[in-house]
């Protein structure tokens, strides 16, 4: 998986990158995958991670939104021996396809594929004019949808919250008079009119546009609600012992991520103002230091992996906690659907 913007923040919706699996020998070690073993890779993107695993004897069941990436890794299915099962779906529906209490991990690289970004039929990249789509799964609403129906004041949140962007409203009121003249279409069209609202400054790292693509990107996948279900759904997947390691990109994820294990490992900081509840069993308990990022020799192979962290936990014998979303920091935004498609 390529990695998203985070604090380390890089050109993300740049050129063609070579696909190379960050953090992969911290992630072999948290998830430590063995002969008998069944792993999850919920984003099995380019096949990174999986065949890693699938070398050190486990069976793998991995799961991809898009079709391309299911038909990209047919040569390695057969390859494999009936030890990779491929499924094409979302990782939040992971208890769809295997039981509660059977796997012995799952591992998680939450962010856009780099075969996704060299694709400019898929509307990823600015840097290739192409629609502007953004879909991992190809079906349902679009970042086109989301630009040329959207309020501005959804646009603006969107933008803000999900992307960091400060100038979010300048950008919205743009689009909104923009799209009077003409439907926006084209990845060139929208970052055009970014850099017209924002003009880049020599000083600044990344183009104008990446953090508004990345929040569309984000926006249209639900790629924020999606991880917390997963969450969820790998509590309940995972059997006493088992292992979820999870690699994020950028610092909404991060946040997701560490809120779940605080919660699950009882690390979870209340309020002195509130009354006491009754104590929980934990249902994790946390896999080494909290969160582990690239060192400098993979920074510099890989510049996309500096802003990777990667936290884990090992399952207790605790029963699953209770599927609670609002412990989650995940954005409330304006309805998807809503926007149609």
């Amino acid at each position: 998986m390529a990695a998203d913007m985070g604090e380390g923040e890089t050109d993300v919706q740049g050129g063609p990158v070579r696909h190379i699996p960050v953090l992969l020998r911290e992630v072999l070690v948290a998830l430590a995958p063995a002969s008998g073993e069944t792993i999850v890779d919920g984003t099995f993107g380019a096949g990174g991670y999986t065949a890693a695993i699938l070398d050190a004897g486990a069976e793998v069941i991995a799961f991809d939104r898009d079709p391309d990436a299911i038909a990209a890794g047919a040569a390695m299915v057969e390859a494999s021996g009936g030890k990779l099962k491929l499924i094409h779906a979302k990782f939040s529906e992971l208890l769809d396809h295997v039981e509660e209490a059977s796997l012995d991990g799952v591992v998680l690289d939450i962010g856009v594929s780099s075969m996704q970004i060299d694709e400019a039929e898929r509307g990823f990249s600015f840097m290739r004019d192409g629609p502007l789509d953004m879909r991992m799964g190809q079906s349902g609403v679009s970042a086109a949808d989301v630009v040329n129906r959207a309020k501005p004041s959804d646009m603006t949140r969107i933008f803000g919250i999900l992307g960091e962007e400060r100038k979010a409203g300048r950008i919205a009121r743009a689009i909104e008079a923009e799209r009077l003249k003409a439907p926006f279409e084209t990845t060139r069209q929208l970052a055009g009119l970014i850099e017209k609202v924002s003009p880049r400054r020599p000083q600044d790292k990344i183009h104008p546009a990446t953090r508004v693509f990345q929040a569309l990107r984000t926006y249209v996948n639900d790629e924020l609600g999606e991880l917390a279900r997963t969450l969820f759904a790998a509590e309940r997947a995972l059997k006493p012992g088992g292992r979820l390691v999870v690699v994020s990109f950028h610092s909404l994820e991060d946040r997701i991520v560490k809120r779940f294990f605080q919660d699950r490992a009882g690390k979870a900081s209340g309020s002195r103002h509130l009354p006491m509840v009754a104590e929980r069993q934990s249902t994790f308990t946390l896999i080494g230091k909290q969160p582990l990022t690239a060192g400098e020799e993979e920074c510099a192979i890989n510049p996309r992996s500096r802003s990777a962290k990667l936290r884990a936990g090992l399952r207790t014998t605790a029963p699953a906690g209770k599927t609670d979303a609002d412990i989650l920091p995940v954005p409330n935004l304006a309805a998807l659907a809503a926007l149609g498609g």
